[in-house]
């Protein structure tokens, strides 16, 4: 199975990695024999290239609850016709094998070369954002709560770049209390993105719903704010989705508030988890330097 050397994502060793989805896959009853590893920065995502078939493994320690709440979630999606991501009909999902818990999905091959729009991502957010309460407890959208969790973890920082990040986010928290939301509260994706959803059909579906949740609209839109200005997009890449979706969420008076929590967010995700990517330390380090900078444009490069 082709896997980084030594370590593969979400902190697996090869030899485990190839464990748990040998497991999994035969309990499946699914072939794994011709797997290759897709993405990972948080957890292992494989295709079996022989069966079309990707499987995702999240790491020891992530609650099964979780990622069954993940599959409650994307069943009640695909009832209502939502554009998401298909599971793979394997039965009693998702699997346990050593801690790790496995979900399967059904493989959407992708064009060459032409990630989603983020005006694609419009549409099917917007009719997210508008559906009824699912009958799945969602958790509240908390960006603090995550922050001060990765902070707490942070290792491969130096004390006066995590000093600047505790204080930036005790005065967002301040600033967060300010503001007031304009639109209705409800489920929300929690990181759409471009890497987030694929063209299908067509149209785009949104993928990866780890981090669903109930919250304001505000922080999906902020988040398609950030990685259209942070990972080199052109005006009006974003300019098209504001459009599309019929709100700017640039011109709302929470915005700076809500942009620099999300950013915040992303940098202290990215430097918890350096210990399973240690190439990443630069560039975690840059994006801390640009905040000090105040520094809007720096791009940053995809970790």
């Amino acid at each position: 199975m082709t896997a980084p050397t030594p370590a593969a994502p979400g902190g697996f060793d090869e030899a485990e990695l190839h464990h748990v989805l040998t497991r999994a896959c035969e309990a499946a009853g699914l072939s794994s024999s011709n797997a290759q590893l897709l993405r990972g920065h948080t957890n292992a995502v494989v295709l079996l290239a022989d069966e079309s078939v990707v499987v995702k493994v999240a790491r020891r320690g992530t609650p099964i609850s979780t990622v069954r709440r993940t599959v409650e979630v994307v069943r009640w999606l695909i009832d209502r016709g939502f554009p998401t991501g298909p599971l793979h009909p394997v039965v009693g999902q998702p699997l346990l094998v050593d801690g790790h818990a496995v979900t399967f999905w059904t493989y959407l091959p992708q064009p060459d070369g032409r990630p989603v729009a983020a005006s694609q991502i419009a549409k099917p957010l917007l009719t997210l954002h508008t559906l009824p309460t699912p009958p799945v407890d969602l958790p509240q959208h908390d960006n603090l709560r995550a922050i001060r969790t990765s902070l707490a973890a942070i290792t491969a920082l130096p004390s006066s770049q995590l000093t600047f990040l505790r204080r930036r986010a005790d005065q967002l928290e301040h600033d967060l209390g300010q503001v007031q939301f304009v639109l209705p509260k409800g489920v929300i994706q929690g990181d759409p993105q471009h890497r987030n959803a694929l063209h299908h059909g067509g149209e785009a579906v949104l993928i990866d719903w780890d981090t669903v949740s109930e919250g304001h609209p505000e922080w999906d839109l902020v988040t398609i704010e950030v990685h259209c200005r942070r990972f080199g997009y052109i005006e009006s890449h974003y300019q098209d989705f504001a459009a599309a979706y019929g709100f700017d969420v640039r011109t709302w008076p929470g915005y700076t508030t809500l942009r620099d929590i999300r950013e915040l967010r992303m940098i202290t995700t990215n430097a918890r988890k350096v210990h399973h990517a240690p190439g990443s330390v630069s560039e975690v380090q840059r994006r801390i330097e640009g905040l000090q900078s105040e520094d809007a444009a720096l791009r940053w490069h995809i970790l």
